[in-house]
């Protein structure tokens, strides 16, 4: 049976190159290449994880938040979110919402990008948390 090796959430943008340089200097990803002339869609990765950018209309760069109350865009996982979440807002990102302990189990908190987009980090609390 094949397996999955691999995601990239892919985000409709105003600016593309705006929004990678945002996400390069706010979220520390690095921009894997970009496409088109105007520039269209890029292509941004930090620790083997994936996330692309595609230029769009305004009418069409909507944050899922504005469709369902408190819903994020993208949801990483990661292994260590009080670090990143220190990391984060030494770099400048938009905290949407501080670091807390969710009730499901997951120690988390969001930002928010220069499209309006909530992008949430979490790690699974252990049982003994």
């Amino acid at each position: 049976m094949a397996r999955f090796t691999g995601h990239a959430p892919i985000l409709l943008v105003r600016d593309v190159e705006r929004a990678a340089q945002a996400y390069e200097e706010q979220i520390g990803f690095e921009v894997g290449s970009f496409h088109g002339e105007p520039t269209h869609f890029a292509i941004l990765r930090r620790d083997g994880l994936h996330l692309m950018l595609a230029l769009a209309p305004e009418e069409a760069v909507v944050p899922h938040w504005k469709h369902v109350e408190s819903m994020w865009n993208v949801y990483f996982w990661v292994d260590d979110v009080d670090a990143l979440y220190d990391e984060l807002k030494g770099r400048g990102a938009k905290i949407d919402y501080e670091l807390c302990d969710q009730p499901y189990g997951v120690r988390e908190f969001g930002i928010q990008d220069l499209d309006g987009y909530d992008i949430a980090f979490g790690q699974v609390m252990s049982s003994s948390s």
